[in-house]
């Protein structure tokens, strides 16, 4: 672990710390839990035909995720997460078992900013600042609980950046004859 992250980590940490903080950070980073968030929020996109396209992408971007993340990377990279380094850390929710690199959390709540955004752009300023607000928070709280190192988040916004790419493309070529996507 670089020295550089380590200092990040412990200044964030130093800066943040108090009792505010340490009692919203874990609700904060508990919502992408399981990806359930984001899950619900792909059911809803699916729900209507007007948005239908952009809950396919966000369905497929997030299996593509869980495999590139979850399955793939962090058994190979096999990085391990900053309280098993630094044990003096307090940790404010339960100790995942699996590693760290990369920050899933991150990748899935800037895979739906972006899709969010791809699709609306920041026409509602809501949709597209909000979620790119949103998925730096994310990030954020994940250094902030000690799961991730700084460089997990910056790779995990970037996957997410990434797949959201794939998975648009993927949507159109599955379902573009089969009446799913509204076209514009």
């Amino acid at each position: 672990m670089s020295q550089f992250e380590l200092m990040i980590m412990d200044n964030v940490n130093f800066l943040v710390h108090c009792q505010i903080m340490d009692t919203l950070m874990p609700v904060i980073t508990r919502l992408g839990d399981g990806g359930a968030v984001w899950i619900v929020l792909c059911l809803v996109l699916l729900v209507f035909p007007k948005t239908r396209k952009i809950g396919a992408a966000m369905g497929i971007s997030l299996l593509i995720e869980i495999i590139c993340c979850n399955l793939i990377l962090k058994p190979l990279v096999a990085r391990p997460r900053p309280f098993d380094i630094n044990e003096g850390i307090s940790l404010l929710i339960a100790r995942p078992d699996d590693y760290s690199f990369p920050s899933g959390h991150t990748a899935a709540a800037f895979m739906a900013a972006t899709l969010l955004y791809k699709e609306y752009g920041f026409k509602g300023y809501w949709v597209g600042l909000v979620a790119y607000a949103a998925a730096i928070v994310t990030g954020f709280t994940r250094i902030l609980n000690n799961r991730h190192w700084l460089f997990d988040v910056i790779i995990g916004a970037a996957l997410g950046i990434l797949l959201t790419d794939l998975a648009f493309r993927l949507v159109q070529l599955i379902f573009k004859d089969r009446g799913l996507i509204q076209h514009k």
